[in-house]
């Protein structure tokens, strides 16, 4: 009797037991990891925006203290090193200019095709147009 209550004791699992739960988890995975994904790509879409309002909130500043908007030859990195301009009080950025959030570098231009500059990211892609994570962001729409 001892004999086989070791051997019961020392027993594993079986094959079908691990297969069922092997298939459980890969169900969980296939209706969690779609969801995870989909927010990932929408939080970069709502960061690019957010970072674009901040960076045209010290272009703002800058343009009080200068009497203009950095032309698109200085670019962005005019908020964080004095161009020359007069009045400049910045640096109007706490650190450096940021890349999108896929990595790329915004776009400026000024005078813009859109108002007094347009600041723009390409999305996902790094090309115009685009649906989706591939949308464009922009400071005019």
């Amino acid at each position: 009797m001892e004999r086989r209550d070791r051997e019961m004791s020392q027993r594993g699992f079986t094959l079908i037991e691990l297969l069922v739960v092997i298939v459980i988890l890969g169900l969980l995975a296939g209706i969690v990891l779609p969801k995870y994904l989909a927010r990932e790509k929408k939080g970069r879409q709502t960061a690019a925006k957010t970072q674009i309002e901040l960076l045209g909130q010290a272009l703002d500043q800058f343009r009080l203290d200068t009497g203009r908007y950095p032309g698109t030859s200085e670019g962005l990195n005019a908020l964080i090193t004095n161009p020359g301009a007069d009045g400049w009080d910045g640096p109007y950025l706490k650190k450096a200019v940021p890349n999108d959030p896929w990595g790329k570098p915004y776009g400026y231009q000024s005078p813009g095709a859109h108002g007094e500059y347009d600041l723009y990211s390409y999305g996902a892609d790094g090309t115009p147009g685009g649906e989706g994570e591939n949308k464009d962001i922009n400071s005019w729409e």
